[in-house]
């Protein structure tokens, strides 16, 4: 599988493949034209009670790792359509979250990749 993460803020480019919004919340001052989404999977996306706990802190970072797995545990049908799509053609997770390094789409694509591989084994 072909996932990648991309902050929304960043330009667009022919090899993206299928691009999904995976931010509960819509990016700020940004139109559809510009954040150039194919999808917008708002239940990919943490629960506004863990985005809130979470707030971006880092010392938060591995709790919020385990509790947005176990969402994403509770979520079959939304984990089927993104390893779906995965298998088919790239896909790249977008995100508005300054930090590129910690935020749900490294979390999300770090499920689905451990997801298609206990599928496949």
């Amino acid at each position: 599988m072909d996932i990648q993460t991309k902050r929304v803020y960043e330009s667009r480019k022919s090899n993206d493949g299928i691009r999904i919004l995976v931010d509960r919340v819509w990016p700020r001052g940004m139109t559809k034209a510009q954040v150039g989404a194919d999808l917008w999977l708002k239940d990919a996306a943490p629960g506004t009670e863990l985005r809130k706990w979470f707030g971006h802190d880092r010392t938060n970072w591995e709790v919020f790792k385990k509790r947005y797995f176990c969402e994403l545990d509770n979520k079959p049908q939304v984990v089927e359509k993104l390893v779906d799509e995965a298998s088919k053609q790239r896909v790249t997770l977008l995100f508005s979250a300054r930090d590129t390094k910690c935020n749900q789409a490294i979390v999300l694509r770090e499920y689905l990749l451990l997801s298609a591989k206990n599928v496949n084994t």
